[in-house]
C-alpha cells in the first residue's frame, strides 16, 4: 500500500543579495516523484546539497513545494488543513537535537508530543519508559536537557519522537552526533519499530553501514532520484556511487578492490562479518606479519592539563561531575584523537583547551604559561587556540559567507588585503568555492556550515585547532577531502574529537580516549585500538579493517590487527588469500 506518494515535486530556495537587490534561487528538488510503501524501511543517500533534507521536510509539510504534490495517508501537504494530521501521522528527527528539546526535564520533554495529543497519563508514563529504554537514557530521565551532551541531546529527541508513535518517522541524520554503540542501538530501535510495529521508516544518513538492512535505497543527485533499488544493487554500481561523492560499505569496497586485482570474491555481501565468511570460504595461503606503528609528531609541550577536574551544576541537586583529575600533555605538531562515549566529558575538555569554561579544580598551561594565574587577555589564547563545535549553525551569524568567515580576521586588525587573503584561503580549504561568497550562511546544507564554520577558524591561522566532531554531517566525499587537508596542515597542532575510529584510526597519531570523565588510554594509535574489548564496553568500537583481521584470526589466522587503510588492507588480503 502507498503511503506516501511524491508527484512532480520541484522546491527553489530564494536568497537575496541587499547589496545588489538581485534575487537567485537555487532549485533543491528537481521534479522528483517516489512512492514509499506503508511498513517499509526507506534509506537515502546524497552528498551534502543533494536535496535530501529539503525532501525529508516536504515529507511532514514542513515545506510545500515549489510546485508538484506530497499526500501523506492520502492527505496533501499542499491543504494546510492536513497539516496537524499530518504531522501526528510523520514524526521527524533533525540532525541537531536543539531544534527540537522544548522541557528543561529529559522526562517532560518526551512526554510534550503525547500531551499535546491528548493521551491519557499512565499511557504517556508507558511510553516515556519505552522511549527512554529505546534510546538507553533511562539514568537521565530526571536530568536538566541543559546539561546533556550532543549526543544524549541526539538520544532524547529521538525519544520524543518515539512516544508519539507516529505512523512514520523520518530521520535526518539522527546518529551523528552519537558514539558506536548509540549508533548501533538506535538503528537497531529503528528496524525494531519498523518490524515489530510496522512503522514506516525513512533514514537519511551519511553512514553507509546504516542503510544496509534497508528496504529500499535511494540516492539523490543534484535534487533528482539518481538510483532506487535495494542496498545490495544501489551499492554495486561502485564507480558510479563514488561519482556521486559518496561511498559505499567497507565490505563492499574491500571485495570490489581485490576483484579489480583479479581476485574471485562474490559480491554479495555489504557487512564485514559477510565479507570476513566469504574470505574464510576462499581459505588462506599465508599469513603475512606487518609491524604498523605511529611515532610522535612533536615534543614541544603547547597545553598541558594538570590535575583538572569540573563540575557542572557545584551544590546543586543537578550536581554532575564531567571530568577527574585529567592529566594531559599535548604538544606541538600534534595530531590527538579524543575519542569516548556520549557523555564522558569530551566537549567539556576541549572548552577547558581555550578557556571557554574554567575548570574547577587544577592548572592549564599554554606554552608552559600558568593561565589560571596569568593576566593575559582571553581573547589571545582563543585567537592561537581555535574551536569548531559540534553545531557549526551556532557559529554563523553574519549576512553571507565571506563577512562570516571575515569576521575574526577583521577583529585582529588586519588589513584588507591580508584579510581577503585569508578569507579566500581558508574557504578554499574547505571546498567552498566563490559562487558561495554572498549566500546567506543559513541557506546552506548542514554539511556546507560545518565547512563555513570551519573556514571561520581558519581565517584566524590559530596554533591550535580543535575539532569537536569535524565530520559529522559531511558526506564521504566532504568528509575523506577535509581530513585529508587538515592532516596535511603544517605547523598546526590538532585535535580531533571524534565518534567514528575510522577517521581517528587515519589521521591521528596519538589517542585519548574518555570514559565518564576519566582517562582510560593515552597512546599512540596502533595500541590504544589494540584494546578491543575495552573499547567496546564503553560504548565505542575498532576500526572495520582491523574488526575483519580480528574476525579473521578467530578462525586461527594470525594477522596483524593494526590495519586500518582500505589500500593497505586489499594489498594484505591480495598477498595471502588462494588463488582459485
Amino acid at each position: 500500500m502507498k503511503f506516501i506518494q511524491i508527484e512532480n515535486l520541484s522546491y527553489e530556495y530564494v536568497s537575496y543579495n541587499q547589496e545588489t537587490n538581485e534575487k537567485t534561487g537555487y532549485k533543491a528538488l528537481d521534479n522528483v516523484t517516489l512512492d514509499i510503501e506503508q511498513g517499509s524501511f526507506v534509506a537515502i543517500l546524497g552528498h551534502n546539497g543533494s536535496g535530501k533534507s529539503t525532501l525529508a521536510k516536504h515529507l511532514s509539510g514542513i515545506l510545500k513545494g515549489t510546485s508538484g504534490e506530497v499526500l501523506v495517508d492520502n492527505m496533501s501537504t499542499n491543504d494546510d488543513s492536513n497539516i496537524w494530521d499530518i504531522r501526528k501521522t510523520v514524526g521527524t528527527v533533525f540532525q541537531n537535537p536543539d531544534n527540537q528539546l522544548v522541557a528543561t526535564i529529559v522526562e517532560d520533554d518526551i512526554a510534550f508530543g503525547p500531551e499535546n495529543l491528548g493521551i491519557e497519563r499512565e499511557e504517556i508514563k508507558k511510553r516515556i519508559d519505552l522511549a527512554l529504554k529505546a534510546v538507553s537514557m533511562e539514568d537521565f530521565r530526571y536530568s536538566q536537557t541543559s546539561s546533556l551532551s550532543g549526543g544524549q541531546k541526539q538520544r532524547v529527541a529521538i525519544a520524543g519522537i518515539l512516544a508519539i508513535e507516529p505512523k512514520c518517522i523520518v530521520l535526518d541524520e539522527p546518529t551523528a552526533m552519537l558514539d558506536p554503540k548509540g549508533r548501533k542501538e538506535v538503528i537497531e530501535t529503528i528496524k525494531r519499530l519498523n518490524k515489530e510495529k510496522g512503522i514506516t521508516i525513512v533514514l537519511i544518513t551519511h553512514y553507509m553501514e546504516e542503510v544496509i538492512d534497508a528496504d529500499r535505497l535511494i540516492i539523490m543527485e543534484k535534487g533528482k532520484v539518481a538510483l532506487d533499488d535495494t542496498p545490495l544493487n544501489v551499492f554495486k554500481n561502485v564507480e558510479q556511487i563514488k561519482a556521486f561523492k559518496l561511498d559505499v560499505p567497507e565490505a563492499m569496497e574491500i571485495a570490489y578492490k581485490l576483484n579489480k586485482k583479479g581476485n574471485k570474491i562474490p559480491n554479495d555481501s555489504l557487512s564485514i562479518e559477510g565479507l570476513a565468511k566469504n574470505l574464510l570460504n576462499i581459505g588462506f595461503e599465508e599469513d603475512l606479519y606487518q609491524n604498523i606503528e605511529n611515532t610522535e609528531r612533536g615534543s614541544d609541550e603547547i597545553i598541558r592539563l594538570e590535575n583538572i577536574s569540573h563540575i557542572y551544576n557545584k551544590d546543586t541537586v543537578f550536581e554532575k561531575k564531567a571530568l577527574d583529575n585529567i592529566n594531559l600533555t599535548i604538544n606541538k605538531d600534534d595530531f590527538l584523537g579524543i575519542i569516548g562515549h556520549t557523555g564522558s566529558g569530551k566537549s567539556t575538555l576541549i572548552q577547558i583547551f581555550n578557556t571557554l569554561i574554567k575548570a574547577s579544580f587544577g592548572n592549564l598551561y599554554i606554552n608552559r604559561e600558568e593561565i589560571y594565574k596569568s593576566s593575559r587577555p582571553l581573547k589571545d589564547i582563543r585567537q592561537k587556540i581555535g574551536v569548531v563545535f559540534q553545531y557549526p549553525e551556532y557559529q554563523l551569524f553574519e549576512e553571507t559567507v565571506y563577512k562570516d568567515v571575515a569576521f575574526a580576521p577583521t577583529n585582529m586588525g588586519l588589513d584588507k588585503d591580508e584579510i581577503d587573503k585569508r578569507v579566500k584561503e581558508a574557504l578554499d580549504l574547505v571546498f567552498i568555492d566563490e559562487s558561495y561568497y554572498n549566500k546567506s550562511p543559513f541557506e546552506l546544507s548542514g554539511g556546507e556550515k560545518r565547512r563555513v564554520a570551519i573556514a571561520g577558524i581558519l581565517a584566524m591561522k590559530p596554533d591550535v585547532l580543535v575539532f569537536d566532531e569535524l565530520t559529522a554531517g559531511l558526506d564521504p566525499f566532504g568528509r575523506e577531502e577535509m581530513l585529508y587537508q587538515i592532516k596535511n596542515m603544517k605547523d598546526t597542532t590538532i585535535v580531533l574529537v571524534s565518534h567514528s575510529m575510522d577517521d581517528v584510526s587515519k589521521t591521528c597519531n596519538k589517542v585519548v580516549v574518555l570514559n565518564k570523565g576519566n582517562i582510560v588510554l593515552n597512546d599512540i594509535v596502533t595500541k590504544v585500538f589494540q584494546n578491543g574489548d575495552m573499547l567496546e564496553e564503553i560504548g565505542l568500537d575498532i576500526p572495520k579493517c582491523s574488526k575483519l583481521f580480528h574476525l579473521l584470526n578467530q578462525n586461527g589466522y594470525n594477522f596483524n590487527t593494526n590495519i586500518f587503510n582500505i589500500d593497505t588492507c586489499v594489498e594484505v588480503l591480495h598477498k595471502t588469500l588462494k588463488k582459485c
